[in-house]
């Protein structure tokens, strides 16, 4: 009985067998989005941002567009924030105390001077990103800060700017970045 119905079963094995080593070859499904990995998120309390709380938001925006590795994101209530936004009547400059950390001072100086708010946010959120100044630039490098000029409005990054900070805050990447003070 044993051999009778492993001969009926033959058949259907090598068939089966057959259909697939002949046939189209198929791609493995993509993964999961659960098993991608999540973007980093820098969180920033914009409250000391005085008149510049809306650039600030705009910002972090363009940098939300223009990246996928980290996302910026208001604090929650409650919360402490790795960034700090702060409004003071100086030139605007960065203490990052790493990667994704620190102090922004919004400075009115170079408001008072004609450049453009949303650019000067967008700049500034560089820093913390862990991206130098680039001067003397042109307008199409956000890291050219002030020496682009008052009628320079460009907020978003360049591709080059762009790649850093995804480098940086990649899988491979993410290693902190020491503590800096920038001057723009």
């Amino acid at each position: 009985m044993r051999s009778s119905t492993l001969v009926r079963a033959l058949p259907a094995a090598v068939t089966a067998a057959l259909a697939l080593t002949a046939g189209q070859a198929v791609a493995a499904p993509a993964a999961p989005a659960e098993h991608t990995a999540a973007a980093r998120v820098v969180t920033y309390d914009a409250s000391g941002a005085a008149e510049f709380k809306d650039a600030v938001t705009k910002g972090a925006a363009v940098w939300n567009e223009s990246v996928v590795n980290v996302q910026l994101k208001p604090v929650a209530s409650g919360q402490r924030a790795n960034v700090r936004i702060v409004a003071d009547d100086g030139w605007p400059r960065t203490a990052s105390t790493g990667l994704g950390s620190g102090t922004i001072y919004f400075g009115r100086q170079a408001v008072d001077e004609g450049h453009n708010t949303v650019r000067i946010s967008s700049h500034e959120l560089g820093h913390i990103l862990g991206l130098p100044d680039r001067k003397p630039g042109p307008c199409s490098s956000l890291m050219s800060g002030a020496s682009a000029g008052t009628s320079c409005t460009n907020a978003y990054p360049n591709a080059a700017e762009k790649a850093e900070v995804e480098g940086d805050f990649g899988l491979a990447g993410a290693a902190t970045l020491g503590a800096r003070t920038f001057r723009d």
